[in-house]
């Protein structure tokens, strides 16, 4: 059947606090003639035959559950590869984030391993550790494949989710459990400006094709943050009384929608799909979600790595499966979206 779908707005809200992008991945672009090449000798930096190479990580925020997860799982699992890990915290700002890059290729590090704060503005430290002549892995949050190409950029290997399989899934969940013959009135609390969150929004509409009616409401944009989440999916559903789904993109989305749908009295009336919230259990209308694994993607970036610089060849790209969760289960520390 046709699914309606209205194009997306950026919902209003009084009080947007600092983002907490936790969303990761699309498809890489092809790697770049100036990037690094993949397999046997490749040109490594002096820093690299150390006895204990020192490789840069790079992160958006240590506030998303998530990122926490991610974190310690660089520092336990590089320093069982036999690597210095050296962490660099941007606090969800693009150009901290490069001054923090350009300070690793003023230490001269062996690689780096990069999750952007933002999908585009971080091409740009791509691109000046290509140029550094410096390895780079990207973990969970897919540079933009045009913003690449437009710098004549590339990573070696981005380790993440797949993001559109994980919507899927949560699609499919809901025909299964509401129906092909409902008329369904979805709701996509989302985060417009990256891509692994306009991923999963896809998967999940493209999934609901089955039913006999679906309505999709323009996405709002939760910020990834669960206090502007409250605040957008409270005014979506007192505005759209006839909503019975909702579809968070991101944990903190879904950790806002929760709260939203409580206190507007609807949990009896809307099922709640969404990757998942910190280890919040699943319950009568929060009935679905898919769960990332931040710690996974950083130990098999770093495994890569080592595998790399020992003169072996790396994939582009590295999805692994999102984990589904339903009602009545609850995702374990470090499951979430």
């Amino acid at each position: 059947m046709k699914i309606y779908r209205a194009p997306a707005v950026v919902a209003s809200a009084c009080a947007v606090l600092i983002g907490l992008s936790a969303c990761s991945v699309d498809t890489p672009g092809t790697p770049s003639s100036t990037a690094p090449s993949s397999g046997s000798g490749p040109s490594l930096p002096e820093s690299c035959s150390a006895e204990k190479p020192v490789v840069g990580v790079a992160l958006p925020n240590t506030v998303n559950p998530y990122y926490i997860s991610m974190q310690q799982s660089f520092v336990d699992n590089g320093a069982a590869q036999g690597f210095d890990v050296k962490m660099a915290i941007a606090n969800d700002d693009d150009s901290a984030q490069l001054g923090q890059v350009q300070s690793f290729i003023q230490q001269k590090v062996c690689a780096v391993v990069l999750n952007g704060v933002n999908s585009g503005p971080a091409a740009a430290s791509v691109a000046a550790l290509n140029q550094a002549g410096i390895p780079v892995f990207t973990v969970n949050q897919i540079v933009d494949p045009d913003s690449l190409k437009a710098q004549n950029a590339d990573f070696l290997q981005f380790v993440g989710a797949n993001q559109t399989a994980g919507g899927t899934a949560m699609g499919e969940l809901a025909i299964k459990d509401l129906g092909t013959d409902t008329p369904l009135v979805v709701g996509l609390v989302g985060a417009p400006d990256q891509i692994a969150a306009n991923q999963r929004d896809d998967g999940f509409v493209t999934a609901l094709k089955p039913a006999k009616s679906v309505e999709v409401l323009p996405t709002v944009n939760s910020k990834v943050d669960p206090a502007v989440a409250l605040q957008v999916t409270s005014e979506l559903l007192q505005s759209n009384p006839a909503i019975n789904v909702i579809f968070a993109a991101t944990g903190p989305s879904a950790v806002g929608a929760i709260q939203a749908i409580n206190q507007t009295g609807r949990a009896d009336k809307v099922k709640l799909y969404a990757f998942c919230a910190a280890e919040t259990k699943l319950d009568d209308f929060y009935v679905g979600c898919a769960a990332q694994e931040p710690a996974v993607y950083a130990d098999t970036a770093l495994k890569n790595l080592k595998s790399y610089l020992a003169g072996e060849k790396v994939e582009h790209e590295v999805l692994l499966a999102p984990k589904v969760f339903t009602s009545g289960q609850t995702p374990a520390p470090g499951e979430l979206g």
